[in-house]
């Protein structure tokens, strides 16, 4: 290649942390390579729940649309903020290895508690998301559930004014961005489920551009593609995106090899249908769509088609 591989990326902290190790990564095959930055609609509007929006690909549609006509050579993402279908000419050619999937439990300055279960009655906890918010209120419903919105850096800076004693971050973003300190406690699965393929870098191309996709092919991680497979399947076979109250993890478990973990759940945390399943090491996207029919059957239907039927009190309730 003569010309630097343009990276389209958000200009956010994280993202620009996680292009740049994709640039790292290539310049380690001998590819020089030079960042792309957008501000998408996701991070654009910032006065209103994620799931108030109403628009799917919340940050990622400025990028795809420019990559399709290309201006930039490939797009990084955050694997849990694709939506489950590609758009049309485009696919994910390389899935970065994964970080730690599990959501993160951190305090504001002056509270003692360790873990979720030990904030006093009535504590403030912020999350943008529906799926975070469900378990929250399953698990804790005295709890006050806020909205938290903003980068990493914002939702930290929240959290130290006092305006939520807690709040739930993806580990991941914490300890890519050396914040690693700042995590309390895990979540840990099966009792508390992160969003499908959290943890992950997604790196996205386009189909026919073959010297473009035999490049970013050797930044494909195996193992991790395995995994996400099987949760992005089951997400897809839900009709969920990342603003459902869907949860899902993959962990390799001693009696039964790799497990697909999965949760729906209403927004109020009063009904949830759980499930897992051996993942099938050769057909991964089978194992998702049969977690996800046993869950439909099970009913997780009745919980989307409520879900779905009122979601504008849904999205007001959340924006309280």
């Amino acid at each position: 290649m003569t010309a630097p591989l343009r990276i389209g990326t958000r200009s956010s902290e994280l993202a620009l942390f996680q292009a740049r190790q994709v640039a790292s990564l290539l310049a380690a095959h001998g590819v020089e390579s030079e960042l792309v930055t957008y501000t998408t609609i996701g991070d654009r509007i910032l006065d209103k729940p994620l799931s108030a929006i109403g628009e799917k690909g919340l940050f990622t549609a400025e990028l795809e649309a420019d990559l399709l006509t290309g201006k930039t050579d490939c797009a990084v993402h955050s694997l849990k903020d694709l939506p489950t279908a590609d758009p049309a000419g485009l696919f994910l050619v390389a899935l970065l290895e994964r970080e730690d999937p599990r959501d993160a439990f951190v305090t504001r300055p002056g509270i003692t508690a360790t873990k979720l279960e030990e904030l006093p009655e009535g504590a403030k906890v912020g999350t943008s998301s529906l799926r975070r918010r469900a378990q929250l209120r399953a698990l804790r419903p005295d709890l006050e559930v806020c909205e938290l919105r903003g980068n990493v850096g914002t939702r930290l800076r929240k959290i130290d004014e006092g305006q939520v004693d807690a709040a739930l971050l993806a580990a991941a973003g914490l300890r890519r961005l050396g914040l690693g300190h700042r995590i309390v406690s895990l979540l840990n699965a099966p009792d508390w489920l992160g969003a499908p393929g959290q943890g992950c870098i997604a790196v996205q191309a386009r189909v026919h551009d073959d010297a473009m996709v035999q490049v970013l092919q050797k930044l494909d991680h195996a193992a991790t593609r395995l995994s996400v497979t099987a949760e992005r399947s089951l997400l897809a076979s839900l009709e969920g995106g990342c603003q459902v109250p869907i949860g899902a993890a993959t962990l390799d478990e001693p009696k039964y090899g790799l497990m697909l973990h999965a949760i729906i759940a209403s927004v109020d945390g009063e009904t949830a249908v759980r499930g897992g399943l051996p993942i099938d090491l050769n057909d991964p996207a089978a194992s998702g769509r049969e977690l996800a029919r046993q869950l439909h059957a099970s009913g997780g239907a009745a919980i989307l088609e409520e879900l779905r039927a009122n979601t504008p009190n849904v999205l007001k309730d959340a924006a309280k």
